[in-house]
């Protein structure tokens, strides 16, 4: 029926755009609560008359967006010279006392700097990979390849990849498999990505990569 048609085109329309807007808006709403927590403690410890001043800023939405944004650009242009660093490096060095806190710090610190390194190849590749049996093909993002003990006890030509699910890539599966076995992609690891999203409805526009003998 055509009205069943339109329905269906006009979902595909406003479907992503309605979705986009729920994210941000989600972000948005976490940041400001964040900030609003914030502020609910810097209320607490000040005196009354400098508390009349904090209360009305809790009621300017997107505020804590803006503040974020600034306080990160702000970080980022300070610790681009020699005293920012100094100072980064204290700061690093007493969060690495702390008991607890430390193993926490370090874990997500290493994660962070291999994700997000100019330098790194972390999802930079996209790949064809063999799981969760041989004959079965799934896209993956190679994170690197192994190193330490874990190298040591597999040998060279091994490559480390992530598995994302679908519909969610948040969560996903963490293997290491021999470079023969593995496809690299000429896709980029956005249009990989959302081949995945859209569990294999949307097709990048590139050449197929061959297949390994």
């Amino acid at each position: 029926m055509p009205i069943k048609k339109y329905l269906l085109t006009g979902l595909l329309v406003w479907l992503p755009l309605a979705i986009t807007l729920w994210v941000l808006l989600w972000l948005v709403g976490l940041l400001d609560a964040i900030f609003g927590g914030f502020l609910t403690g810097l209320a607490a410890l000040t005196p009354g008359s400098a508390k009349a001043m904090i209360e009305p800023l809790r009621h300017i939405p997107g505020l804590g967006v803006v503040l974020v944004f600034s306080a990160l650009l702000i970080t980022g242009a300070l610790v681009t010279n020699v005293a920012g660093r100094w100072w980064l490096a204290q700061w690093e060095r007493l969060f690495t006392h702390i008991p607890v806190f430390k193993s926490i710090y370090n874990s997500v610190k290493k994660v962070s700097d291999t994700l997000f390194s100019s330098n790194g190849n972390a999802f930079r590749t996209a790949m064809l990979v063999q799981y969760p049996r041989a004959g079965v093909w799934t896209i993956a993002f190679q994170t690197g390849t192994p190193s330490g003990e874990v190298a040591a006890q597999l040998g060279p030509d091994f490559v480390s990849v992530y598995v994302p699910t679908t519909p969610n890539p948040t969560s996903g599966f963490f293997l290491i498999l021999p470079r023969a076995e593995v496809i690299e992609l000429q896709m980029s690891v956005d249009e990989a990505l959302t081949y995945v999203i859209s569990m294999g409805s949307v097709a990048p526009g590139t050449l197929p990569a061959s297949a390994p003998k």
